[in-house]
């Protein structure tokens, strides 16, 4: 890209949809460039959107945390204490946490945002992490023991995880969700000052918060979904830091003056969601379709080479990830494969495939490489794209094309929440809905002993790979750009957090 003149910069930026940001800013303000906005509004329990975290965490407190290495730590929750059994789990809170409004949290806010609001009929992503929930008692309003049908290990983790964010019961009660989506009150480090759906939030910072009290005043973030126009904004100076950028453009504008750009491996897989049924019907194309992708080649293309090439759902140094396993990238096989079904480059399968253009770097150029690899073998895919909130009405509705491309979190490392989520037909979030491996995956959703739990999922791991039920194809790199003058704490899955931001 060549250096734009200010009137072609906010013809791009008009074009692309952010709007004109003053360049003289406030020391005591930083402005980001997001690529997504909250999913379901501002009620942080509603979905399980990876990217929303780093701006739901501005706001609201779960109850536990995880440091920069992603260290489980207490937070709101201060101790805890999971039975040998994993059928209980007892919490001890903070006794000097307030909500935005005043209202002080106790252990009685806890029970009802994980129980109380499900049982009121709330449609809450939560339903599907608390389903093994069978009770929460609160003998004082600082101790809360959550009970459960079945074996629950990954509580701990889970709390510190998608959705698990603490809400005030006598405000949402008063007020109902909807209202409370668009007017929250969390105890976070900061309080929503301003927002316009898709395009802006303002933050600013919450003077009485119990924890350390944000450097910066305020935290303004510009939701700009094109690429383009985050690489704009930040070389004109309009925007602080942007994330999601072309592997490029982070090389070429770290080398301009005032910049710095980082390439950051985080605790996301890039994969393929695959349906069993359609065009994926057939063992036989699943399984070429994934021989056909040379998973290095993406990476070097796309991450120069940063991104790790996966063979399961799980990412180098998490328990569930296999260093002696290796998927083969075999074109020669992929095209046996396809001929023992009757296809080949003549006689194409032809499947459909989705992907999200800007939500994650070079997503739109992967699916289109990846579509190319495919022709090779004999594999036609028509090409669509999508945004990120249509991903989710899809896969919810089980009406995703037979392989999407996607970013697919997991924070927490645990393999329950890669292969647990991805290949478990009774939840909303796999197009996968075998039976068969569906019930062994259930099956370690029960299991309390670690060594055992561990090792099953490991095993699954590779059945999943071998049977095509996921193509797992990249560890993921956030791309990130930034003045020089704003410093911020990196975190291992790619949190940005604004509580964490300083000058100088």
């Amino acid at each position: 890209m060549t250096a734009l003149s200010r009137r072609g910069l906010f013809g791009l930026l008009a074009a692309t949809g952010l709007p004109a940001i003053a360049q003289a800013q406030d020391a005591d303000t930083a402005t980001i460039g997001w690529p997504s906005d909250v999913a379901g509004g501002w009620d942080p329990n509603v979905r399980f959107a990876p990217d929303a975290q780093s701006l739901l965490k501005m706001v609201f407190d779960q109850p536990m945390d995880q440091d920069p290495s992603l260290k489980l730590i207490p937070h709101i929750v201060t101790a805890w204490k999971m039975a040998p059994d994993a059928l209980s789990l007892e919490l001890t809170f903070r006794d000097d946490v307030r909500f935005h409004n005043g209202d002080k949290l106790t252990s009685a806010d806890f029970a009802y945002t994980f129980m109380g609001r499900l049982k009121a009929g709330h449609k809450l992503d939560i339903a599907n992490s608390m389903r093994s929930v069978a009770d929460i008692e609160t003998p004082s309003p600082t101790t809360a023991i959550m009970r459960f049908k079945t074996p629950s290990p990954t509580m701990p983790v889970w709390l510190a995880f998608l959705g698990s964010y603490i809400v005030p019961k006598a405000y949402m009660e008063q007020v109902g969700p909807e209202a409370f989506a668009q007017k929250p009150v969390g105890t976070g480090p900061y309080k929503l000052l301003e927002y316009q759906m898709n395009a802006r939030i303002v933050l600013e910072r919450n003077d009485a918060y119990w924890g350390p009290k944000p450097k910066l005043k305020r935290i303004v973030v510009e939701i700009i979904k094109d690429p383009s126009a985050r690489v704009a904004g930040i070389q004109s100076g309009q925007l602080d830091l942007t994330v999601n950028v072309p592997v490029r453009e982070v090389a070429r504008l770290k080398a301009l003056p005032g910049l710095t750009g980082e390439l950051n491996p985080i605790q996301r897989v890039v994969l393929l969601q695959v349906r069993n049924d359609e065009g994926f019907t057939d063992r036989n194309v699943r399984l070429a379709a994934h021989h056909a992708i040379d998973k290095k080649a993406l990476s070097q293309a796309f991450y120069g080479g940063a991104a790790v090439p996966l063979s399961a759902p799980a990412t180098p140094g998490t328990p569930g990830f296999l260093e002696d396993y290796t998927f083969t990238y075999d074109p020669k096989l992929a095209a046996e494969l396809l001929a023992k079904s009757g296809y080949s480059v003549d006689k194409p399968a032809k499947i459909r495939m989705a992907t999200t253009n800007g939500t994650f770097p070079s997503d739109f150029d992967m699916a289109r490489a990846i579509v190319a690899m495919w022709k090779k073998v004999g594999i036609e895919a028509e090409l669509e794209v999508i945004e990120i909130s249509k991903y989710f009405e899809l896969n919810r509705g089980n009406k995703l094309p037979e392989a999407t491309l996607y970013g697919f979190d997991n924070a927490t490392g645990d393999p329950e929440i890669y292969a647990g989520y991805l290949l478990n037909p009774k939840l909303p979030f796999s197009p996968w809905k075998d039976p068969v491996l569906g019930e062994k995956v259930l099956a370690l959703f029960n299991v309390a002993d670690e060594a055992q739990r561990i090792a099953g999922w490991r095993a699954l791991n590779k059945e999943a790979a071998e049977t095509g039920a996921t193509m797992p194809l990249l560890q993921s790199v956030q791309t990130l750009v930034r003045k020089q003058s704003l410093n911020f704490t990196k975190y291992g899955n790619g949190w940005i957090l604004g509580q964490t931001f300083s000058r100088g």
